[in-house]
């Protein structure tokens, strides 16, 4: 008789992470699945048509009905989507939107739209052999390696936000500010790191009297701030340009009519970006010399734990898991850098600020789950 081979049992501790892994693995799969939808408009057709077959969804869309039957099979079994009779013919089967997912899907406009998901991490983990290298050597990645899907994602998840609490609640919730903002003579804003334009937008449709300038290092993301801006209506006091927000040279830009405008202004702010810079304290310096006397700095970053603990939140998981992948890497991009990466705890911005001249650095009292707010004066 041969010898029979003894398997040892894991420990419990053992089956309990590998069971941890997988199911990671399977949810990320489903993300995927669910930039698959949000890109080829799948979720819209359906929710459009209350319920089709693979063929009937493929023909609203413009897609391949064997890959289309096999995205709305996986999408049932992830949980995402419905089936009126699992049973029929696989050609037969009718799929729709569950009522509770049809807002997280598809209204763009909804606190709770998390489509754009998919298209962030799809680009977050785009240029992943550049970031192994960049691992290697302590170089950093570029920006522009990360594509469009990165950018467009990230522009997507934060514009409810931008365009629903930033005029209406946060901004209102600082009282001086927000009278500043309502008065006369039209108050004027710089937006640094504005991305897609979505908070210049926000505070502008908000504020009728402002006058806002955004600046990004981007060329794709101000074209695309600057449609944005045409699209809702505040082009004529809404103005972009590709700038460097730690050039010591930024002085403000040109107003719709063609004059030159004061360049001082008396809101500078800066939304999800400090972070990501080589040079924040650059920045912010910038940022200070650009305000006129009385005028005030607004940032917005993530909100995270005032020190390391093993037990991190929900969010800061999900925080590193930017960090790694694409904001570090982006921060080291340019040298010298900060390498301040996602995480940036408050003593560290406190220091950026400080070193940047700023005299109060406040932690306002605005609740988000996932942004903390800090107001600089000079």
């Amino acid at each position: 008789m041969g010898e029979t081979t003894t398997i040892d049992e894991p420990a419990p501790e053992t089956e309990a992470f590998a069971g941890r892994l997988l199911d990671a693995a399977t949810d990320t799969v489903t993300v995927f699945g669910v930039y698959l939808g949000e890109r080829l408009g799948l979720y819209d057709a359906l929710v459009e048509a209350g319920r089709c077959t693979s063929a009937e969804l493929a023909a609203r869309t413009g897609t391949d009905e064997r890959y289309v039957r096999e995205w709305l099979e996986a999408q049932t079994v992830s949980g995402v989507l419905g089936v009126d009779d699992e049973a029929a013919a696989a050609t037969e089967r009718r799929y729709s939107v569950p009522e509770a997912h049809v807002e997280v899907l598809t209204d763009r406009d909804s606190l709770y739209y998390l489509a754009p998901l998919g298209r962030l991490l799809a680009g977050a983990v785009a240029p992943l052999p550049d970031v192994v290298e960049a691992y290697r050597t302590g170089a950093g990645v570029p920006y522009a390696a990360y594509g469009s899907d990165l950018h467009e994602g990230q522009a997507a998840m934060n514009r409810p936000s931008f365009l629903r609490l930033l005029g209406e609640e946060w901004l209102p919730s600082i009282p001086d500010i927000d009278a500043r903002l309502r008065a006369d003579p039209p108050a004027r804003i710089a937006d640094v790191g504005c991305g897609h334009g979505w908070s210049s937008i926000g505070i502008a449709r908000s504020y009728p009297n402002v006058r806002v300038d955004g600046y990004d290092l981007d060329e794709a993301s101000v074209e695309a701030a600057r449609r944005n801006a045409e699209a809702y209506g505040v082009a004529d006091r809404v103005g972009f340009e590709v700038r460097d927000a730690s050039d010591p040279t930024l002085e403000g830009t040109y107003d719709s009519r063609g004059d030159a405008a004061a360049r001082s202004y008396n809101l500078v702010t800066a939304f999800e970006c400090i972070h990501d810079m080589a040079d924040p304290v650059g920045a912010l310096r910038t940022m200070r010399r650009l305000l006129t006397d009385g005028g005030a700095a607004l940032v917005m970053d993530e909100r995270v734990g005032d020190a390391f603990t093993a037990e991190g939140s929900d969010v800061e998981r999900f925080l590193y898991g930017a960090s790694i992948l694409h904001c570090l890497p982006v921060g080291r991009a340019d040298e010298p850098s900060a390498e301040t990466g996602t995480i940036m705890r408050t003593d560290t911005f406190r220091s950026y600020a400080e070193e940047a001249g700023f005299g109060s650095v406040e932690v306002l009292p605005i609740e988000n789950y996932f942004w903390r707010f800090y107001r600089l004066e000079p």
